[in-house]
């Protein structure tokens, strides 16, 4: 693919680095015919190099690169960009169903005439197998292997295909099993902050940018690489060369000052930016730091506060380069020559910050003096919901004793003893405490924070409570190295944290069984357990299905409350437990100071563990090296029989001339969903129950129960994953008052089934279907089968109050309608109860942002005319809705490009 264009402006320009001659596109010298961008947000000026990159008078024009000038001085504009991130990044359980989709398109081309070697990435593309480790064995030395065993040995079928599309496509990478999290990866090794390309015999350098199928993907923003998270369906056609149009953000500007408190930790601090942001409101935006507490922020706490950009709703939270990046690049093994190169690269393009760099204009601001922050946890539902540590305990006994949490007031103080145990259970008690996810393994101020507790802990004789089920999962396997070097790997394995795997796994829902008897006291007495992990995702039902209450911490508070046991318990004023002394022991007692720590730090993470860890990063473990592929054919083999990978449908019956668009007439209602309904209820995710859908199928295909999996793990086979759209064991539909799971109800038969066979009953008597949603539908992450999962039930629109970024772009991908009430209108002010009939009128001539007509046909015959704003948003979506969705406008390119 070519990296350039034009260059209408004469921006092109040489940068020499060690003797080694580079072409850049340059800002300067583009100010000079668009306007000053000094003062622009350092996030939008690599919008505006990629813009002046691919300026070819078509996709890419002056005129975009004028907007982006011209968002200066007001810091917003209605304009719209096309933009080509550097690579993609994908981890498995997404990249799964991408591969597939790819797959798919080959076939899909041959049947169009086309060439199938024409189906390619034509970025780079890493995928990470990090999503597929379950925590079925901690507590024990053995649990790592045991893990690792078991893991390859339920996803065989997908690693195999997985090896086959490694020889299969060029431009492709795959990172094996046990290497870490895709997040953590891309910080410590695959991103380089510039990127360099050949193009016609000149070598250029850019900004490394990143698209990932993760939201998490904005992690690496702490190192100043412009990236952020988009579904499955908009990464397969960035690979495949389509530019994607975004409206030009509105960037807030975060101003840190000053320097955190003694005993506080990057997390609290993270926890306390996220609670900001919601209540600011950034959904849709950029958020860029600056100020003076940038000047010492460690690269690993920007990173923490990079990832959790999803939960503050923003596309990402952007660091600028500075001497901190180069410090990271140097420490994480980065290339001599190409860590100058960045900072070169950086000065040249007004891209480097240090305390003489004015500060940009933004469309909004807001400060927060670091000195001000407090040990702090968020639950017990919502990542963005802080409570302050020290009302922890009194929070979660005042929504326990109002009813809010489904426990009456006169049972809040039960307990109940545990079959086979000497202990028994109560609301509140922690039985899983993992210290797990990228957020914050990827930081080793808080990794050893966290071991140091567990020493001083062990020192003092303290153990672990006998219910609570403990796991260390560290993103990278320089986190052991670290560990080791400390000495604090002895100490976490002595409180039940030894290693169970490298990857994501209880913040996703893998967090694996609890112990039957455990499981049976919680469910026969409806009781309130509580997990504590050091994640960035607690969403209900997302960590396991028996835990209601869930809190997101430091890695040192989750060593914490497992020696505590309870959420209930006040650890700042009470204490853990008892030493071998017989005395208590406290929180403050064993808690590190920040000397410790960062003398531990200083001491112990050293270059030569990240040369050494990924020297042979490709290689892989023994099991993977062992698959057998089909290297030689094009097209991939599909196995019938197989319930982890099949073809999908996508492309059956396309012809090679798009088919005219028409309304929507006679659709009825599948589920009526209140506000915050997240992709995690939209999308499979998590266990697979017996009872369900996809339970049944994998049954009737000879699968035993032990043998399920998860959703994640099978996202190549949409026969299971269109069997769990909205099946989540937390979704309620208002359609079935009174109901809790993806239950749905068929007119004008009236019954009461699941959601999928009730789809699969509209169906197959040729009925559309629509769903009908409240504020901030689809946020969270598992978005691309939020889309593809609600577009193979028969869902033609989903009308909203607002929706999630992502999410409304991949039902557009899908070839779903997105639509959002006007006028004040919501569904309960229209007053839908679900036996209506919906027309959707005037898609014949859809254009970007259209108001349309839509028709609500009551069951008592009369009707209710209301009007909807179409969100497809800009031109090019308007191209992929009349195609059927985004991979069959690429796919009919391509075939008629052969």
């Amino acid at each position: 693919m070519r990296m350039i264009g034009q260059d209408s402006l004469k921006t092109r320009r040489t940068l020499s680095v060690d003797g080694k001659t580079y072409h850049y596109f340059s800002l300067p010298e583009a100010a000079k015919s668009i306007g000053d961008v000094t003062r622009l947000p350092y996030s939008l000026k690599v919008l505006l190099e990629n813009v002046l990159r691919f300026e070819d008078g078509r996709s890419y024009t002056v005129d975009d690169a004028k907007s982006i000038a011209g968002w200066l001085p007001a810091g917003h504009s209605e304009k719209e960009v096309p933009f080509r991130p550097s690579r993609i990044l994908l981890q498995d359980f997404t990249g799964v169903p991408a591969v597939v989709d790819l797959a798919a398109m080959r076939d899909g081309i041959i049947s169009l005439g086309g060439d199938p070697r024409k189906v390619n990435p034509l970025l780079p593309v890493d995928l990470v197998i990090d999503h597929s480790v379950m925590v079925d064995y901690s507590g024990t030395a053995a649990a790592l292997q045991k893990n690792v065993d078991v893991e390859f040995q339920r996803n065989g079928e997908r690693y195999e295909f997985l090896r086959w599309g490694q020889s299969a496509f060029d431009n492709f990478r795959v990172v094996p099993p046990g290497t870490g999290i895709c997040h953590q990866v891309n910080l410590e090794y695959l991103a380089q902050v510039v990127w360099t390309a050949q193009d016609t015999g000149d070598t250029f350098v850019y900004p490394d940018s990143c698209y990932g199928t993760d939201s998490h993907t904005t992690m690496v923003n702490g190192l100043g690489v412009l990236g952020w998270g988009v579904g499955g369906i908009e990464a397969e056609a960035a690979m495949l060369g389509q530019p994607i149009a975004m409206l030009i953000p509105d960037v807030i500007g975060f101003k840190l000052t000053g320097k955190l408190r003694e005993g506080v930790t990057a997390t609290d601090l993270v926890l306390t930016v996220t609670q900001m942001l919601r209540k600011k409101g950034v959904v849709g935006k950029f958020v860029e730091f600056y100020g003076s507490g940038l000047d010492d922020l460690a690269l690993a706490d920007r990173a923490t506060i990079g990832n959790m950009a999803p939960e503050y709703g923003a596309t990402c939270g952007f660091f600028p380069v500075d001497a901190m990046t180069i410090g990271y690049l140097k420490l994480s093994g980065r290339d001599e020559h190409r860590i100058k190169l960045v900072e070169d690269y950086c000065r040249a393009q007004g891209m480097w910050r240090d305390a003489t760099t004015p500060d940009p204009v933004f469309t909004d601001t807001l400060e927060l003096d670091m000195a001000t922050v407090e040990p702090s946890l968020a639950g017990p539902k919502r990542p963005q919901d802080r409570v302050a540590l020290s009302n922890a305990a009194p929070a979660f006994a005042k929504d326990l004793a109002a009813g809010t949490m489904g426990v009456p007031g006169d049972k809040a103080s039960l307990r109940v003893p545990v079959e086979g145990a000497n202990y028994d259970l109560g609301h509140g008690d922690v039985v899983i405490a993992a210290i797990t996810s990228c957020t914050n393994t990827s930081n080793p101020y808080v990794m050893l924070a966290a071991g140091l507790v567990a020493q001083k802990a062990v020192a003092r004789g303290l153990t672990v409570k006998p219910w609570v089920k403990t796991s260390l999962a560290p993103g990278s396997q320089v986190v052991t190295e670290y560990l080791d070097k400390s000495g604090l790997s002895k100490d976490l394995d002595a409180l039940g944290f030894q290693t169970v795997g490298y990857g994501c796994t209880t913040c996703i829902g893998n967090s694996g069984p609890l112990e039957d008897a455990i499981v049976d006291a919680i469910e026969n007495n409806k009781l309130v357990a509580a997990s504590v992990l050091s994640g960035n995702r607690n969403f209900e039902g997302r960590v396991h299905a028996n835990v209601r209450a869930n809190y997101l911490a430091s890695p040192p508070l989750v060593v914490a409350y497992a020696l505590a046991g309870s959420i209930t318990l006040d650890i700042t004023k009470e204490p853990l437990g008892n030493g071998s002394d017989g005395k208590p022991v406290y929180l403050k007692d064993i808690w590190p100071t920040q000397k410790e720590v960062n003398d531990t730090v200083h001491a112990c993470v050293t270059r030569e563990m990240f040369l050494d860890r990924y020297g042979d990063v490709f290689k892989g473990p023994e099991q993977w090296q062992a698959i057998k592929v089909d290297a030689d054919s094009d097209t991939y083999r599909w196995n019938s029989g197989s319930t982890y990978v099949q073809n999908p449908p996508y492309f059956e019956g396309m012809t090679a001339e798009v088919k005219p668009v028409s309304s929507i007439h006679g659709a009825r209602v599948l589920a009526e969903l209140a506000d915050s309904i997240t992709t995690d209820h939209i999308s499979p995710a998590g266990n697979i129950r017996k009872s369900s859908p996809a339970g049944e199928y994998l049954l009737e295909h000879q699968v035993r129960q032990d043998d399920f999996n998860s959703y994640g793990a099978r996202r190549g086979n949409h026969q299971v994953m269109m069997r769990g759209t909205f099946a989540n064991i937390r979704i309620k539909n208002e359609m079935v008052p009174g109901t809790e799971g993806g239950v749905s109800k068929h007119y004008p038969s009236g019954e009461v089934a699941p959601i999928y066979d009730v789809a699969m009953k509209y169906k197959a008597e040729g009925v559309p279907l629509v769903v009908f949603g409240g504020k901030e539908y689809g946020t969270g992450s598992s978005r691309d089968w939020a889309a593809k999962g609600t577009f193979l039930l028969g869902v033609k629109a989903v009308i909203a109050e607002s929706f999630e970024r992502i999410h409304r772009s991949n039902l557009v991908g899908m070839g779903v309608l997105p639509l959002v009430f006007m006028n004040g209108e919501d569904r309960k002010s229209l007053g839908i109860t679900g036996d209506e009939v919906v027309d959707i009128l005037g898609l014949e001539s859809i254009t970007p942002r259209q108001t349309l007509d839509v028709v609500i046909h009551r069951a008592d015959g009369t009707e209710v005319r209301t009007k909807v704003l179409s969100r497809i948003d800009t031109a090019d979506e308007v191209e992929y809705y009349k195609n059927g969705g985004i991979l069959h406008y690429v796919l009919r390119g391509m075939a008629k490009a052969a």
